[in-house]
């Protein structure tokens, strides 16, 4: 009984140590033009090589990608993966920190890794369309917390989390006016003053702490917390749609000297020349094309398109899903049809996330030393009818099967009364 309890043990371990040569597909890099024929090799968790023709490493497992594609795995941004299993269960979620709007604005200490539940059956089912990682993010209020950059594999807390403390998010325009006494303006003036005060925590803390300050806004933790905003040591995430505000965010970043992601940009493409010109990446919604509320009456559906074409770093948002995490590159595909160029909308959905979240030297290409997060297509990813062949996330081939899928077969046959 005990070797086989040690030998569970270590079969993701042994798995991590296979060299895998995926040989013969068609390669996307996402760093360089595609390769036609190409060969690439896992091991120990990275990729070691990106190559033409079918050379395989001796010793190594070889798998036959013939007319098949290859590509980074997916990054789904701004998901609630990990963190909400039942939508409607307040004891199977942990996406926000709820309070008093004018008492408690701040929860920039919340971090979601804390919650995170490795043992989630949303896992497998994103991991089936090719998503390998997800942003997981909070929500809510004006400061909501920190996301996680999760990597969706064995159901191993350690491994999955990549980084715990990814970037701070907070939201402005409409999602904020509750949060901020229903108006605009006045939510950025607290934004402005938390992190005004993080700064002053920062240079006063023993003052603080020995309580010979002026009180602060928020707790100490919080304060701590954005000062690795104002540090510029972590990005601030900003949950934004309507133009105006959009604009009020760039002159935010510009004022407090701090690095910001636009996630959302209903609007964003009216303003794409403001948002190239300060280098800021936007991370939109594709299916976007309906005003569902006023902070996005210019919505459409060549947003991605547009702001590509005017320079800025375009990835793709998926507004706090957790059960159609899935959809990703259904979304992708859409932004392609939609004008986007195809590899940049494949790039959308995850290099250019990974660029915008500081993750680029570990994610979202084809590159020797990159975590082997990597996809086998049975075609062109962006085609809704293509399907995963293979799944690997850090070098170890995951099985193509969820709670969804046993269930599938369970009940595919009905049994004769």
């Amino acid at each position: 009984m005990m070797r086989t309890v040690l030998a569970l043990l270590w079969m993701p371990l042994m798995a991590r140590a296979e060299t895998v040569a995926l040989v013969g597909g068609r390669v996307i890099t996402l760093a360089g033009d595609p390769i036609e024929e190409g060969t690439v090799v896992l091991q120990g968790g990275k990729i070691v090589s990106v190559a033409s023709g079918k050379a395989s490493p001796a010793g190594a497992r070889a798998i036959d990608c013939a007319g098949k594609t290859i590509t980074p795995g997916l990054v789904a941004a701004d998901t609630r993966i990990g963190i909400v299993e039942i939508s409607l269960e307040t004891t199977a979620r942990d996406n926000a920190v709820a309070g008093e709007p004018y008492e408690d604005q701040n929860h920039a200490a919340f971090r979601v890794a804390d919650a995170l539940n490795p043992r989630s059956t949303l896992v497998p089912v994103a991991r089936l369309e090719g998503v390998t990682s997800s942003v997981t993010a909070p929500e809510g209020g004006l400061v909501a917390g920190q996301s996680a950059w999760i990597d969706l594999a064995a159901p191993d807390r350690a491994r999955m989390l990549a980084e715990p403390s990814l970037a701070m998010h907070a939201n402005l325009g409409g999602d904020a006016l509750g949060a901020a006494g229903g108006s605009r303006g006045w939510a950025l003036v607290r934004l402005r003053e938390m992190l005004d005060d993080a700064r002053t925590y920062a240079a006063t803390k023993a003052a603080y702490d020995r309580n010979q300050s002026r009180a602060l806004a928020g707790s100490r933790l919080d304060l701590a917390a954005l000062g690795q905003v104002v540090r510029g040591r972590q990005p601030l995430a900003v949950h934004v749609d309507r133009e105006a505000d959009i604009l009020a965010a760039l002159d935010l970043a510009r004022d407090e000297k701090i690095r910001i992601v636009i996630l959302g940009g209903a609007e964003a493409w009216r303003v794409g020349a403001a948002l190239a010109a300060a280098k800021v990446p936007v991370l939109i919604d594709p299916t976007d094309n309906l005003p569902s509320s006023f902070d996005s009456l210019q919505s459409r559906l060549d947003n991605a398109a547009r702001l590509a074409q005017a320079g800025v770093r375009v990835g793709i948002t998926l507004r706090g899903e957790s059960h159609n995490a899935r959809t990703l590159r259904q979304r992708a595909g859409l932004a392609a049809a939609w004008g986007m160029p195809h590899d940049e909308a494949l790039a959308a959905a995850s290099r250019n996330v990974a660029q915008a979240f500081g993750m680029e030297a570990r994610y979202g290409t084809l590159e020797p030393g990159r975590v082997a997060n990597v996809v086998v297509w049975t075609g062109d990813p962006l085609e809704i009818s293509t399907q995963v062949a293979h799944v690997f996330v850090g070098g170890e081939e995951m099985p193509l099967v969820s709670r969804q899928t046993e269930l599938r077969e369970r009940y595919r046959v009905v049994p004769p009364k």
